[in-house]
């Protein structure tokens, strides 16, 4: 159970990872009410997950921890978030080399 449990945190990961996601969405896709499968409740507890205030909603996001242990368990979807304007330098300095 605990693989389980496991696979769904790096999940949740993946899928929170990748955008902002509001509390509500979150909520809605991922809180359970089976004991056995505690998933959003074990991320948080771990540290992987923060909630915050943005302008009129709450919001979620993985923590540095959250990040580093995506990264170490699947690497193949980790993709470090960007600054505003990062990805824009990245291909102007690019095309100079």
């Amino acid at each position: 159970m605990h693989d389980n449990v496991e696979n769904l945190i790096l999940d949740l990961l993946e899928w929170a990872g990748r955008t902002e996601r509001t509390y509500q969405e979150t909520m809605e896709a991922w809180r359970t009410s089976c004991p056995r499968l505690p998933v959003w409740e074990e991320a948080n507890d771990r540290g992987l997950l923060e909630v915050f205030s943005a302008k009129d909603y709450s919001a979620v996001r993985l923590t540095a921890a959250g990040f580093a242990l995506l990264r170490e368990k699947r690497p193949h979807c980790y993709e470090p978030p960007q600054r505003q304007g990062e990805k824009e330098s990245r291909t102007t300095s690019r095309a100079r080399t």
